[in-house]
């Protein structure tokens, strides 16, 4: 064959070029192709082990179920959720949950204000108590409206819905007590519903929490700013030590510095510090509460905080603010004290308070427990109690009554038991996992309650308590609601498996509020965090304990830990739940 032959049968090989020379150009590429390849790997290394807890997330995620408390309402729109907080992406179903979920706590937003006076004013705003219907007199089975109008600094009123009102009815003389509800008319005015519930004298307190504009800033500062309260890890090789920053949102905030990752390999639940400089990430000893941020709002945004001026500052009457009740009119007088629900009103609060005690309206009657009756209904029980210091104050009070079990624990995170041998009765209590800001904690007793969960055999003499609420108002509500599907899922494998299992939840409550809390803890958070925790539970089998009516309803200060009182009225409560009368 001529060279001419050759070269019209191989067009794409130059001319004149031997085989020897382009095999070892083609080796030259291939050569300079490998090291690229193997830069990119070293410089990526440490990406390729977060995303190896990412991946194991994924692999471990428990299955989605769905659940009867949210129905979709025809085709939806595509529904992003992604916060700076967001770790793994929802499922569809998810996705449509977490819609509907934010959806019922939407919260109007008002004008942006020029200047504090166009803001709310509790002291010019006012309220009266509306007249009965036809203008007869009140009795108990009636519903009582106060009508409030709200006014800014300069006594105009307020043309605009927003802001963030408690109200309650009560009788010192009768030791009675019952939270109302508030409608916002979205024009400046709002109504309060009580039920009338018991005979005689009945008063009525209405407070402003927030203004309307302050709602704004919140809401805003859940949104962008979830590191305005931050963790720290001690590390410690040796006679070396490092203390870092840690939260769950610091790849968003911290992008460029290298992390250790403490993702839950289960659950998915991120956590995450900053990487010691000399010490490795399996080195963490404990986490502690790190403080809060400062200058997270301007100086004008400053002003909507302020103590007794418009942080829970109460709204007068423009009338009189007592009413007196006259008993129902019925034909057989004994059904006057029954705890029940008192007829049909357009408002049925959980409970309410009468001689100092707490009656519920589910039909069932609340009992009265002593020191031996208490030992007698524990008898053979195994209560189980997670969350956080609200739900060690359950812990506590039992305590009375049962034996402490030292465990050796260094703080008041815990974990605690408390044994009766004779009695066959357990109790213990363990904190929710990170976020938590208690003070100094061991890393390795640091545990979902999820995954504690999963390791409950159950039955009909075992009692779940949860409450888990005051640490996650910093966040987004979706990390809330994140949290909530996973326990909510556990419950449902235990239920299943541990058929007559007792679970009970507790709500949020009302705290006392200053300017640093309201940034942080506010009752508005925890409104909101209280709204979807029903939400998301209704239609399992759990029992829910209302802590903010118990709270709001009661005649003490509004604190983050309420009183004994209230909490023996609460233990009342579940107790008799746990321990129902038996029927005659």
């Amino acid at each position: 064959m001529t060279e001419e032959h050759k070269a019209a049968a191989n067009p794409g090989q130059p001319k004149g070029v031997p085989v020897y020379q382009r095999l070892s150009r083609c080796a030259l590429i291939f050569l300079l192709l490998a090291l690229s390849g193997i830069i990119f790997l070293r410089r990526n290394i440490i990406t390729l082990e977060n995303l190896s807890y990412h991946t194991a997330s994924m692999l471990f995620q428990p299955q989605n179920s769905s659940h009867p408390a949210i129905a979709q309402k025809g085709p939806l729109p595509p529904y992003n959720n992604h916060t700076i907080c967001s770790h793994l992406e929802p499922t569809p179903d998810e996705a449509l949950e977490d819609r509907a979920l934010l959806d019922a706590i939407v919260w109007p937003k008002p004008p942006a204000p020029t200047s504090l006076n166009q803001t709310s004013d509790p002291v010019h705003s006012l309220f009266a108590i509306l007249p009965s219907k036809g203008g007869r007199e009140r009795r108990v089975g009636d519903q009582l409206e106060a009508l409030v109008q709200m006014q800014d600094f300069l006594g105009r009123p307020k043309h605009y819905g927003g802001d963030f009102l408690v109200a309650r009815l009560y009788s010192p003389e009768l030791g009675a007590g019952v939270a109302g509800t508030v409608v916002d008319h979205l024009n400046g005015s709002y109504s309060a519903l009580f039920p009338l519930l018991w005979e005689g004298p009945a008063q009525v307190t209405i407070t402003m929490v927030h203004s309307s504009e302050a709602v704004a800033v919140l809401q805003r500062l859940r949104e962008q700013r979830p590191d305005r309260f931050f963790f720290q890890s001690l590390f410690r090789s040796g006679e070396r030590s490092e203390t870092t920053v840690c939260n769950m949102c610091l790849p968003h905030n911290r992008p460029q510095e290298p992390l250790c990752n403490y993702t839950d390999l289960h659950t998915g639940e991120p956590w995450y510090c900053l990487k010691p400089k000399r010490l490795s990430c399996d080195t963490r000893i404990n986490h502690f509460k790190g403080g809060y941020k400062k200058d997270l709002v301007t100086n004008k945004e400053a002003l909507l905080f302020q103590s007794r001026v418009n942080i829970k500052v109460v709204i007068h009457a423009s009338g009189p603010d007592r009413i007196d009740v006259l008993p129902r009119k019925i034909d057989n007088p004994e059904l006057e004290n029954r705890s029940i629900k008192p007829g049909p009103v357009k408002y049925n609060p959980s409970g309410y308070y009468y001689k100092g005690s707490w009656r519920s309206f589910d039909g069932t009657p609340v009992r009265q427990f002593d020191a031996k009756s208490i030992t007698q209904c524990l008898t053979g029980k195994m209560i189980n109690m997670y969350g956080d210091s609200t739900m060690r104050q359950w812990f506590e009070y039992l305590r009375a009554f049962v034996p402490e079990f030292n465990l050796r624990s260094t703080s008041t995170a815990g974990p605690f038991m408390a044994v009766d041998c004779q009695h066959n009765i357990l109790l213990n209590y363990r904190c929710h996992n990170v976020p938590i800001g208690f003070p100094t904690i061991i890393a390795s007793e640091l545990r979902y309650v999820a995954n504690e969960l999963d390791r409950l055999p159950g039955g009909p003499n075992t009692v779940v308590a949860l409450s888990l609420w005051a640490h996650f108002s910093p966040y987004p509500v979706e990390v809330y609601i994140r949290r909530m599907r996973h326990i909510r899922r556990a419950l449902e494998r235990l239920l299943v498996r541990g058929p007559g299992t007792l679970v009970i939840i507790r709500s949020p409550n009302l705290r006392a509020l200053d300017k640093e809390y309201s940034l942080n803890h506010s009752d508005w958070f925890s409104l909101q965090l209280g709204r979807v925790l029903r939400n998301m539970f209704m239609g399992l089998a759990v029992v829910f304990v209302d802590a903010w009516e118990m709270t709001l309803a009661h005649h003490s200060p509004h604190n983050i830990h309420p009183p004994p009182d209230i909490i023996k009225n609460t233990i009342s409560l579940i107790l008799t739940q746990v321990c129902p009368a038996k029927k005659s």
